[in-house]
Order: structure tokens, then sequence, then C-alpha cells
């Protein structure tokens, strides 16, 4: 087994004051003094960051060695994996440990995009795209897509995206580290107005996704290391599914992907979705967390607007989700994303999750996905040691 044991992660928002190696260098070293490992005793670095011409930084995985002198000179490599590129980084850093090729491993997912132009910033994400076909669509057309194609199948659900967006900005107002830390009424969300227009219909603004600066770490370690550590959280299982590039190729309603990866870890995990306490998902945009729901099992298809109405993963429910505020409202740097997914789900299981906290947590999910439900990357977590 691999455990995390110590976590790093900075504000996200609009932080033009920062540069790319300042995030990795705060993330980074709020990780390893968390651990309370020494970087000398780092023997591998892994970074995620997407870019896609965002920053100049097209070689970034030496800017690590910025955070401690004593990281120069050990093996640094960049994970690409489109928005899943944090928890690809943190799988691939995993994959090195269980291999015997290192015992202590840090990780940092980083991103810088708000200083670019919208139109840039749409440009550089629709190269996760297939370009043959879809070139020039933007992401919130691309969902748009699924939204129209579930909405086609069963009924319109605006009201249950309505319902993820509201949910997810109240639970915002926990997390100091959110970009957005703002509740957003219900009918706000619902309603399409001047200050919420229609992006792609039926997404209005509230439906999407934040640009975001920021960055998070975590560091990993072999089982071996846990005398030597003051709390670990067990990754008990991950997967990793991807799926066609193309959407023309797929059943944009069924989720197949994220259904298989989920599959996939409950199985190697031995458990169900029902053993899960929490789980922060990959809520690029409203509809995106609707189909997870049904991906994860915890609803039949076409039935997740059930959980939002009766409370199920809302915070205090049986199975809250996202209660970070998730890519909606905590941000959406898109390096970091995955390693942030990583660390709050390890806040949750250790009790550490302050005004986020949900009572009891000991296991949580996190899905992190890239593209149009192209890449899905599934980890389950459980605490070890407090």
């Amino acid at each position: 087994m691999v455990y995390i044991v110590g976590w790093g992660h900075t504000k996200f928002g609009r932080l033009s004051d920062q540069s790319l190696e300042q995030l990795i260098v705060d993330a980074g070293r709020e990780a390893l003094a968390d651990a309370g490992i020494p970087a000398a005793e780092v023997d591998g670095m892994w970074l995620g960051h997407f870019n896609a011409g965002m920053v100049d930084d097209g070689f970034a995985s030496s800017l690590m060695m910025s955070i401690d002198p004593d990281l120069r000179f050990k093996p640094a490599v960049r994970v690409e994996n489109a928005c899943a590129t944090g928890s690809a980084a943190i799988h691939a850093a995993r994959q090195a440990i269980l291999a015997g090729e290192c015992k202590v491993a840090l990780v940092v997912g980083a991103e810088m995009m708000t200083h670019l132009p919208g139109p840039e910033v749409t440009q550089a994400l629709g190269r996760a795209a297939y370009q043959r076909t879809e070139a020039g669509i933007s992401f919130p057309g691309v969902f748009a897509e699924f939204a129209k194609a579930y909405f086609a199948e069963y009924g319109d659900q605006s009201m249950a995206l309505a319902q993820i967006a509201a949910k997810n900005h109240g639970n915002s107002v926990n997390n100091p580290l959110a970009q957005l830390q703002k509740p957003l009424d219900l009918e706000f969300c619902a309603t399409e107005s001047d200050r919420n227009p229609m992006i792609a219909a039926p997404l209005k603004k509230t439906d999407c996704s934040l640009v975001s600066d920021g960055a998070a770490a975590v560091v990993l370690v072999a089982e071996d290391l846990l005398g030597d550590v003051q709390k670990a959280v067990k990754i008990r299982s991950v997967a990793h599914v991807n799926d066609l590039l193309p959407m023309a190729g797929r059943d944009l309603v069924g989720f197949e992907g994220p259904s298989r990866a989920m599959a996939l870890a409950y199985e190697r995990a031995g458990i169900t979705v029902n053993d899960l306490d929490v789980a922060e998902v990959h809520d690029c945009f409203t509809i995106a967390e609707l189909l997870i729901y049904e991906a994860m099992g915890l609803a039949p298809r076409g039935q997740g607007a059930n959980l939002l109405r009766d409370g199920v993963v809302q915070a205090g429910g049986r199975l809250p989700v996202n209660l970070s505020g998730g890519l909606k409202a905590k941000g959406h740097p898109i390096g970091a994303t995955g390693v942030s997914m990583h660390t709050m789900v390890a806040r949750q299981v250790t009790g550490q999750a302050d005004g986020m906290q949900h009572p009891g947590a000991n296991m949580g999910l996190v899905f992190n996905m890239g593209g149009a439900a192209v890449a899905a990357h599934v980890s389950i977590l459980e605490v070890a040691k407090t």
C-alpha cells in the first residue's frame, strides 16, 4: 500500500502577484512540512501541469527543485492528462512506490490561467478535445451537448443543475482556500439573467466552473515508513480508464468511462458506494456532477436529481459531495485540481477539514476527469493513522 502523509494547498483564485514557480514552491514546502519529512529524503518528484500554451514554462518539472536545495539532482517529471492531470501525477508516483523505485514521493499540481484573456484560456482548454471534428468548440459547448442528450432522455433537469450550483457555492463558504467563498441561492442559479447569462444552452454561467490559479501538493510514502509519520491516509485503490477522444463515438448519457473506472475502483478496494463517507468529484459543469452521481452508482440512470431532492449529497447528508465547493466554487486550476481533491478528502478522513468536516468520515472517493469524460481517474482514500 501507498499512503498520503502530508499535504499543502495555496488559495485558489486570481493570483496575479504569483508565478507558476512560486505556487509550486509554496504548496510543496507546505506539504513537506506537514508530513514532517526533510526534502533530502524525497526520492522522486511528479508535477501535474496542463499548460497547453497558457504559460511559457513548457518544461516545468525542475521548478520543483526551488522548493528546497536538497531536491537538486533528484528525478522530476511533468505529467499531463488534460483536466485529470493532478490525479495522473499522483497515480504515477504511487506506481513508482509500488514498483520499489522510491520510498518517498512529492507530487505538486499547479496552474496559472487568469492572466490570459478569456478567449485564450478557452482556446488552450479546447486543445483537450478531438481536433479533427471538435476544434473550436468551447468546453461549455461540449458539456452543453451532454446536458442536451440527458434532457432529451430524462426531461428538463435545469432545476437539478441549479441545485448542484447552489449546493457547491454554499459549501465553499466553509473553505477559506476557495476562489469564491460566496453563497448563491437556488433562485439565482436557476434563473437566466444579466448576472447569470446563458453560456451554452442549457448551461448558464452558474453551471460552469471557474478559471483559476493555484497549486496543491501531497507527500506519498511506502508502507514501511508509516512508523516515521504522524498521520497517514491509505490509498486503498485507484482506477484509471481512458475512453475514445471523439465525442461522436460515445454514448454521452452513459458516461461509460467514468462508470467503468468507479466500478473498477470499488472492486479493487473491496467496497461498494455505500461504504463511502464523502466524495470530491469533477464538477467542471453541473451536468458533469449529475452524471457522476449515476456513474458512482448512487442512483440509477436518469435519477440523479433524486439525490439532491432527498439531501443525500448535501452537507450533512449520507454521502456529501464536494464539501470543498468543488471546481464550481473552489476553482479549477487544471493541473492542481486532482491534487487538491486528494488533499480535501485526506483532510476529511483524518478529521482535519475544519469547517468543511463531515462528522465520522473515514473513507472517501476522488473522481478527477480529463476532457469530455475521456480520462477518468478514481482514488479511494481511507484513514490509516491520525
